[in-house]
């Protein structure tokens, strides 16, 4: 069918406005907590606020971002080396000039500010580890399932595992707001200083005593391991027990907040009686 001059202008209009409309929906409105741009993470870090990650774009370079790379490896802020492409999708493509940040949801606690939180309750402490958890929901669940079960505070590292971001405190369902969570250089080394504290550390793993005939009334760490590897062989080594949860169907271990979930249930239940 022949097309006249009208509708084939017509057609284009709409063609144009289509495309319009999709270049608009592919710039998204960047995560809470995220900020790009050379002037926006210098002000960001002269703020004071805690800072999870820092995303540079691989390659050479050159300007004021050589001195805010400098800042961030001074202040031992994970720096993350990246393309271009992943730095478009972190800040819902704006204008990033080659640099992201990705800012706490919450201030960072310390391991001290975790014991004396027991000590102000007149609690032995009960703390989490939780040794390199990378999903947001994961790490979400776990915050809420320690809140519910009187943690008193969580210890997570500063590499490879998510920090509190926006989707963890989405997970968390507000209970990131109660929770004190302490982010470390070294989990084997604060494992360590846990134990000179007087904490009994339990590993959870597989390949230990059913976590209901073991006695988590006393001070003590839990350290629950990776989605995917578990916890680190180190880490292993240094705890004091391996606790497990007996399984009895075909599918041979839990998702890391619901084996939380299980394990901190019991701790209360011997701590409080009920």
């Amino acid at each position: 069918m022949k097309e006249n001059k009208s509708t084939h202008h017509k057609n284009n209009k709409n063609n144009e406005r289509r495309e319009r409309q999709m270049q608009g929906e592919s710039r998204a409105t960047p995560a809470e907590g995220v900020v790009s741009g050379r002037n926006a993470v210098r002000e960001l870090l002269a703020s004071g606020r805690d800072i999870d990650k820092i995303f540079v774009a691989r390659g050479d370079r050159e300007g004021s971002i050589v001195a805010l790379v400098g800042e961030v490896l001074a202040r031992k802020i994970p720096l993350v080396e990246t393309d271009r492409k992943r730095l478009d999708t972190l800040c819902g493509h704006n204008h990033h000039q080659g640099i992201v940040a990705q800012a706490a949801e919450r201030a960072y606690s310390t391991v001290e500010d975790i014991l004396a939180c027991a000590e102000e309750r007149g609690e032995k402490p009960l703390v989490v580890i939780a040794d390199e958890i990378e999903d947001p929901h994961n790490l979400g669940a776990l915050i809420r399932c320690a809140e519910c079960s009187g943690v008193h505070g969580i210890i997570i590292p500063k590499r490879r595992a998510v920090g509190l971001t926006a989707a963890v405190a989405k997970s968390s369902a507000g209970a990131i707001e109660h929770m004190r969570v302490a982010k470390v250089a070294n989990i084997a080394s604060t494992v360590e200083l846990l134990k000179e504290k007087g904490l009994w550390i339990y590993a959870a793993d597989m390949d230990g005593s059913p976590y209901y005939g073991t006695d988590l009334r006393g001070a003590a760490a839990i350290v629950l391991g990776s989605e995917g590897f578990g916890i680190s062989r180190l880490v292993k080594e240094k705890c004091d027990f391996v606790v497990s949860i007996p399984l009895y169907g075909q599918v041979n271990s839990l998702n890391v907040s619901t084996a939380a979930a299980v394990i901190l249930c019991e701790a209360a239940k011997q701590r409080h009686g009920s």
